[in-house]
Parts: structure tokens; C-alpha cells; sequence
């Protein structure tokens, strides 16, 4: 009798469905309710002059996205991890401080927003609405620490999958210039006030702690493994997933933009999010008008969690200290509760939470532009000379933006 070979089971990355969600739960940080804020006020104000921006900003997340991503795979090591080895002490806090405080501002930007959703749809005063989404949170966040990673990347997609329809349906039932929102894809700028709307964009768009949590996401699920051709197999995949999860992101985004350009466009009282809210009801139904709160709540619950999450990668990597995920949740609850308690504009504070997103993000994408093009670090899959020009130039108009941003908020 011959004895027939064993055929070994066939490996889950040749199967393209099952490596699919990293991206997915970075993706949820690039419609949060910064963007929602920042989207709406461009569209409001200055109607498709800004198209371009959200365009620009996220061919550029992909690529930022994805090479995080590769850094994760490949090294076995999250950015965070990298940095943290390459700097001396003080250089590691200094580095940590203001990762923290971009994280920071990312959880005070989602909590507000899950709680005006609450206002919005069911009267609850605003600072018991940001307990409830710290507390829902919580839940959300329990999935990963007790069931594991895959079934919080499931949570998180349903949530991605609530945000995008409801930020989408408006779009069937009002009126575009679709000819007018084809020119807002020339770049160009009117006066300073759209220059701080773009580099908001931006920073809602490129999230700081997205980058730094993506290199650990995509370890953390895949595992390391030195053997190159899985290696090669598992990044094919991670160009699948981060084009797929950003093409949904920047879908959304832009149609908030083009929603609020064609139906709040000189709309008194559209400079905050319930004042955006009862418009899109008034003009567009209070079906939409609906949907629209709870996919802003959808959004809220969802990049809250992911942001928390992120924050404790940054903490891991840097600082070599570990918090749980629960403890910290309550303790980066505190500044947005605290927020919500005075009687701020919330939408600007939204805003303006993403200008200090945008002021961090070149702290993220040099170092991982200058360790991915490595060969010393990432042998054969260091950066083409392709990748490098590509990042370089991203990081380049980047850093410019932010410095023209800074020059036009303290002159």
C-alpha cells in the first residue's frame, strides 16, 4: 500500500477575506467627529473649494497607512517600539508627550461628538451623554482585551458600516452641482480662513495616532515571521485592506463635504453640529436628519475606542509601561467631560482638535518615511525610489502646510 502525502491545511493568508480588518479599525479614526466637524464647516462656508484637500489628504493616508502597516509586518516591531530604541530617555518622554497629547485631543474631539449625537436624538444633557459614550466605550474596548482583536475589528467594521451609510444617504435625496464639485478639485485657497479649514481637514484626515497604532495592529493580528515570501503575501494583502478601509473613509468624508455644500450653504446657525443637524432635517427630512445623528454617534462610540487603543500602543512603545485599556478609558475621559460641563462652542473645539491633529502628524510620518526606507531595518522590502518620492513629497507639503497654519494662528 502506497501511503498517500499529508496535504497540510491551506494557510488563512492565501485567503484574502480572512487578513482583512486592520485597516478597517485605522480607517474608523479618519470619520470621527472632527472630520465631521471640519468636512461640514468647509462645505458650509466655502461650498467645493476644499474638494481637493480631502482628495489630496487621503491618497496620502494610504500610503502613510500602508507603510505603517509594512513597518509592523516586516520588523516585527511597532513604530512606537522603534522610536523608543532609538532615543534616550528624555527624547522618549518629549516624544511621548505630544503623541499623548494628539491622543488626547482625538478623545476629546469623538467623546464630545458621541454626546451631541445623544443630545441630538434623545434630549440627554451633554455631560451625562460623554459618560455614557466613555462608558459604551468601555464595552467596546472589553471585546479586545477579553475576546481578542479579530472580534473588536468585527465591532468596529459594523460601527464603520453605520457611519458610512448614514453620512452617505443624504446624498440620494439632494441636489449636487456636479459640475461645480468637479472644479473644487483644483487646489487652490481663498484668504486664511480656508487655509485653517484645509490643515483641519488634513489633520482629520491623517491621524497621528492612526499611524502610530497601524504598525501594531497589522503585527499584533499576522504575527512576525522572517520567512519573505509570507512576508510578501501578507503585504499584498495589506494594500488590499488599507485601499478598501481608506476608499470607504474618503468616500464619506467627501460626500459630508458635498452634503453640506449643496443644502447648508449660507444656512444660518450650520456652524455646529446640531445647528448642521436640524438644517440637513429641515431640507433633507428628519428620516435623514436621523440617520445623520446616529451615524454621528456610530462615529463617536467607534474612534473614541480605537483612539484609547492607540494611546495605549504609544504608551507601550515609548515609555515601556503598560495601562490597561479599561483604566485608561477612564482616566482620558476626564478633560472631554470636562469640556462638555462649560458652555463652549463645541463644534469649534471640534475643529480646532483637528488643527493640533494636523501640528502632529509630521512627528509620525518622518520617522516611519526614514525607517521604512531603511535597508539596514527592512532589507528587501525597504522603500522603491517610487515609495520614497512618493512619502517624501506627502511629507514635505505636510510640514509646509503646518508651518503656513501656525504662522496664520499666532499673526
Amino acid at each position: 500500500m502506497i501511503e498517500q502525502p499529508v496535504r497540510s491545511p491551506a494557510r488563512p493568508e492565501r485567503r484574502l477575506v480572512r487578513l482583512l480588518g486592520p485597516a478597517f479599525v485605522a480607517a474608523v479614526a479618519y470619520v470621527d467627529p472632527g472630520n465631521i466637524a471640519a468636512n461640514v464647516s468647509a462645505g458650509a462656508g466655502h461650498q467645493y473649494l476644499l474638494v481637493w484637500v480631502l482628495v489630496a489628504a487621503n491618497a496620502v493616508a494610504v500610503v502613510v497607512q500602508y507603510l505603517s502597516a509594512k513597518l509592523g509586518l516586516v520588523t516585527g516591531r511597532s513604530l512606537p517600539e522603534l522610536l523608543g530604541d532609538r532615543l534616550p530617555r528624555a527624547g522618549r518622554l518629549a516624544y511621548w508627550a505630544q503623541a499623548e497629547l494628539v491622543a488626547a485631543a482625538t478623545d476629546v474631539a469623538e467623546v464630545i461628538g458621541g454626546a451631541i449625537a445623544l443630545h441630538i436624538l434623545f434630549g440627554i444633557p451633554l455631560p451625562l451623554g460623554g459618560l455614557i459614550v466613555g462608558v459604551v466605550s468601555m464595552g467596546i474596548l472589553a471585546v479586545q482585551s477579553r475576546r481578542g482583536q479579530q472580534p473588536f475589528e468585527f465591532v468596529v467594521m459594523g460601527l464603520l458600516a453605520v457611519i458610512a451609510a448614514g453620512f452617505v444617504a443624504g446624498l440620494f435625496v439632494s441636489g449636487l452641482d456636479w459640475g461645480r464639485a468637479a472644479a473644487g478639485l483644483v487646489p487652490r485657497f481663498e484668504g486664511a480662513p480656508t487655509v485653517l479649514l484645509a490643515a483641519g481637514m488634513l489633520g482629520a484626515t491623517v491621524m497621528p495616532h492612526a499611524v502610530y497604532l497601524h504598525s501594531s495592529l497589522a503585527r499584533d493580528r499576522h504575527g512576525f515571521d522572517p520567512d519573505p515570501a509570507r512576508t510578501r503575501r501578507l503585504l499584498r494583502a495589506t494594500r488590499w485592506d488599507v485601499t478598501i478601509a481608506l476608499v470607504v473613509a474618503g468616500s464619506v468624508n467627501i460626500a459630508l463635504l458635498l452634503l453640506a455644500a449643496a443644502n447648508l450653504y449660507g444656512v444660518p446657525g450650520v456652524d455646529t453640529i446640531e445647528g448642521a443637524q436640524a438644517a440637513i432635517s429641515h431640507v433633507l427630512g428628519p428620516a435623514i436628519g436621523a440617520v445623520f445623528a446616529v451615524a454621528i454617534l456610530a462615529s463617536g462610540l467607534a474612534s473614541t475606542s480605537v483612539g484609547c487603543y492607540a494611546g495605549a500602543a504609544i504608551m507601550s512603545g515609548l515609555l515601556r509601561a503598560r495601562v490597561p485599556l479599561l483604566a485608561r478609558r477612564g482616566v482620558t475621559l476626564v478633560p472631554a467631560l470636562v469640556l462638555l460641563c462649560f458652555d463652549i462652542n463645541l463644534t469649534w473645539a471640534l475643529v480646532l482638535s483637528q488643527v493640533l491633529l494636523s501640528v502632529g502628524i509630521p512627528f509620525a510620518i518622518v520617522p516611519l518615511a526614514w525607517l521604512t526606507s531603511r535597508r539596514q531595518l527592512m532589507g528587501a522590502f525597504a522603500n522603491t525610489l517610487a515609495l520614497r518620492i512618493t512619502s517624501g513629497a506627502a511629507t514635505i507639503a505636510i510640514v509646509a502646510l503646518n508651518l503656513v497654519l501656525l504662522y496664520l494662528t499666532f499673526s
